[in-house]
């Protein structure tokens, strides 16, 4: 089966936080298992470059918009790789490769007549001398009373046009902004009320955030967007007359799905659609809750329009993750830093804990005490306990090597289960059920081990302690599969002990034991660091 993977595209304007790492790790997760079962994937992300956070960034720092998004850029890159994310292509949307397929996208959307030009009133701020990018109106959404910006709230999570705004302000300078008048093209999204209707009612397992939105947002009506906008930071209009204007960075990153694809593809839009146009293939697009609609009502309209009319489409959307009780906040440093963290913290510990933990179906919350203590029990006390009390056993009592001694039937079917159940349970997108159901299997070892006292069969019945080793073992060759997805440093570690050379999805029994060099998977956390961390996240420090 061909399987497409994508996390949404991180804006290259700041470091990244916890909050947003927690809607990244499940896309890893399900390109280890799918390949892991010998499927193709292509896992794809990358930085958005424009738009105008990164130009407000920029001027705030008084540099240019391609100087803050390749530092940030690169800074993603070191950290997604710390953290073992798997990506086939972490691209960035101010690349050679994406600019010529945006514009090749645009052209034969303009050409099919998915997008039209129209003259319209625009917001203009006379005190700074420009038309206002939608991140630079404020105002009040009409919708739910918050303080929103002109492109969506973010407490109800409505995407806005500017004019929808009650008491709109200019970010920039805050005086109040009049309408002034300029040709744009726009999609014609209200064309696909019925095909988001069929999709909708064909999805596979979509979270109810992303079903309960989309669904608001048909009933509601669905509205053409602007596709370009007058900005001087993004990606060129390639139609005349337009030579002036930039396309609005949410049609453009979007499509970088199929940009980053059609690399991984070198370029092949027939292989391009054997992944995205075939009912046999299946994609995954994995987002945090305030980019649902992004996912579910436009891009897919996109595809619509380009002729992707089999896309076999799966929704992960993550809720949001909080941090000690109260919400991220970046303005006033209320985070943990992702730099950080991976520089002092095991990364098989983030991982585990923000997919064991994480915002699946509802808020969650980060807090330094769950986090050690989860490290120290579950990952060290429970998995880490089972290996390292059985595979030292071995090297110190029988030189590392035991033959095959017959595996427990029923402890093969538990296995066998185990795989299927926890797959069953990733390709829904039901991580925490899967973790769950694996380390069932480590509790039924660490229980076979006590039960069994391989300490003292050792001395009265050595051929029944052979065999307990040797069955405890089987599950540990298992683990190191079923584990891959979540915990993959630990994991591969761990094939190397058993001399094993990849993970893959299905039963395996080592017949003859022969071990590598032992070391510790994890090492304990001093309890005393939850004081310590907590105090530097209420003192601000960074």
């Amino acid at each position: 089966m061909k399987v497409v993977i994508g996390n949404s595209w991180p804006y290259a304007n700041g470091s990244l936080h916890l909050g947003r790492l927690a809607s990244v790790i499940p896309g890893d997760a399900l390109a280890r298992y799918h390949r892991a079962k010998g499927d193709e994937v292509i896992f794809v992300s990358g930085s958005d470059c424009h738009g105008t956070p990164i130009a407000i960034k920029a001027k705030e720092e008084k540099k240019a918009p391609r100087e803050i998004a390749d530092y940030y850029h690169r800074e993603f890159e070191h950290c997604f790789s710390s953290l073992g994310i798997s990506y086939d292509l972490y691209a960035k949307t101010d690349s050679i490769n994406h600019h010529k397929v945006v514009k090749d996208y645009i052209k034969k959307l303009y050409e099919d007549g998915y997008i039209y030009e129209k003259l319209v009133a625009q917001t203009y701020c006379e005190s700074c001398n420009q038309f206002l990018p939608d991140r630079y109106i404020e105002g009040i959404c009409p919708h739910c009373g918050g303080v929103a910006r002109g492109d969506q709230c973010e407490q109800c999570s409505e995407i806005l046009d500017p004019e929808d705004l009650i008491d709109k302000k200019c970010k920039i300078c805050g005086s109040e902004p009049i309408v002034k008048e300029s040709r744009h093209l726009f999609f014609k999204l209200s064309n696909f009320d019925n095909k988001l209707k069929q999709l909708l009612n064909s999805e596979h397992g979509w979270r109810d955030n992303a079903v309960k939105l989309t669904e608001r947002y048909i009933k509601e009506g669905l509205r053409d967007r602007a596709v370009t906008r007058d900005l001087e930071w993004g990606i060129d209009v390639p139609l005349e007359g337009f030579e002036d204007k930039k396309i609005y960075v949410w049609i453009e990153a979007v499509l970088g799905y199929l940009s980053a694809s059609l690399k991984c593809c070198n370029g092949s839009k027939d292989l391009l659609d054997e992944y995205w146009n075939s009912k046999e293939s299946r994609i995954y697009l994995i987002h945090g809750k305030d980019n649902i609609p992004f996912h579910t009502v436009i891009f897919p309209s996109i595809l619509f329009a380009l002729g992707f009319n089999d896309v076999n489409l799966r929704i992960v959307s993550s809720e949001y993750l909080n941090l000690e009780g109260k919400k991220f906040s970046t303005s006033r440093n209320w985070a943990v830093w992702v730099p950080y963290i991976i520089e002092h913290y095991n990364p098989d510990s983030i991982r585990y804990f923000l997919m064991v933990n994480g915002p699946e179906k509802r808020d969650s919350d980060f807090s330094w005490r769950e986090f050690i203590n989860s490290h120290n029990s579950e990952l060290l006390g429970g998995f880490g306990n089972f290996i390292n009390r059985t595979l030292t056993f071995i090297h110190k009592n029988y030189k590392g090597s035991i033959a095959n001694c017959g595996l427990n039937h029923k402890i093969k079917r538990d296995i066998e289960e185990t795989y299927k159940k926890a797959g069953v349970s990733i390709e829904n997108g039901e991580f925490k059920d899967a973790i769950n159901t694996i380390f069932a299997l480590v509790k039924r070892g660490n229980k076979l081990f006590d039960e069994e006292t391989p300490w003292i069969t050792i001395k009265e019945d050595e051929e029944k302690c052979r065999q307990t080793l040797y069955n405890c073992v089987q599950i540990i060759v298992n683990l190191a599969n079923l584990l891959n997805p979540i915990i993959p440093f630990s994991c591969e570690k761990l094939r190397g002990f058993l001399g094993i050379r990849e993970a893959n999805w299905s039963f395996q029994e080592l017949k003859n034991i022969k071990l590598n060099d032992l070391e510790l998977l994890f090492e304990r956390i001093d309890k005393k660091t939850i004081d310590y961390e907590v105090m530097r996240l209420k003192s601000g420090r960074i």
